[in-house]
């Protein structure tokens, strides 16, 4: 028994992948061209244990609309489209032809392009395009830490209550408490935690798996 949550070495990480979230050959394919092709910003991938989750969150919640911010090479986005049913829709937005272009072939690979759809372009124009009333049930934020406020403002209200926000690099590689941060998306993530904590529309609870995930449910 313990009032702490455990920390992770490499060894203990590697358990916990290969006991309940080891990626299959399409994944590993993946994670392993991203950090060949794109080793300065392989960072941004999810981790193979978020995966997982994401995956088993998406079907618990029995998500049928879904939304994503931020694709890179389409790691996350693949795992949230394994959670939908066939019928079930995600809609990516991203601004990189580059990095999106990788994640369309192994959507491909996955068979899973009839349930993704990408919309290449700045995200804070692009939500505006979405239906205004409640109607998302679940959306995963990753992508510039300075837009997330932004972001944040617009799917609120177009989620469903009951309806999940799955929101990226929470903790900052552990940078969000430190005294005074001068690096300007560590000093983004602060005030958006805050928000997000003080928000009465949502509860939220934050997790420490990889840089830290909010989940925060609407009201």
């Amino acid at each position: 028994m313990t009032k702490a949550t455990l920390t992770l070495t490499d060894t203990l990480r590697d358990y916990v992948v290969a006991n309940g979230s080891e990626p299959d050959e399409i994944l590993r394919d993946l994670i392993a061209e991203t950090e060949r092709v794109l080793p300065d910003v392989a960072g941004l991938q999810i981790a193979p244990e978020q995966a997982a989750f994401m995956t088993l969150l998406t079907r618990i919640l029995g998500a049928r609309n879904a939304v994503e911010i931020g694709t890179f090479t389409g790691l996350s986005s693949i795992a949230i489209a394994r959670g939908l049913p066939e019928d079930g829709r995600l809609i990516c937005f991203d601004i990189s032809d580059e990095f999106t272009s990788v994640a369309r072939r192994y959507w491909a690979r996955a068979g899973l392009t009839d349930r993704i759809e990408l919309r290449l372009g700045p995200a804070t124009e692009m939500l505006a395009t979405l239906p205004a009333e409640p109607h998302l049930d679940l959306v995963f934020i990753d992508a510039d830490k300075t837009g997330y406020l932004d972001y944040w403002q617009q799917i609120v209200p177009r989620m469903r209550p009951g309806g999940l926000i799955l929101v990226d690099n929470v903790l900052r590689h552990g940078h969000i408490v430190d005294p005074a941060p001068t690096d300007p998306n560590t000093v983004a993530m602060i005030e958006f935690n805050r928000r997000v904590l003080d928000d009465p529309r949502v509860e939220s609870v934050l997790v420490p798996i990889a840089d830290g995930l909010t989940i925060a449910r609407r009201l």
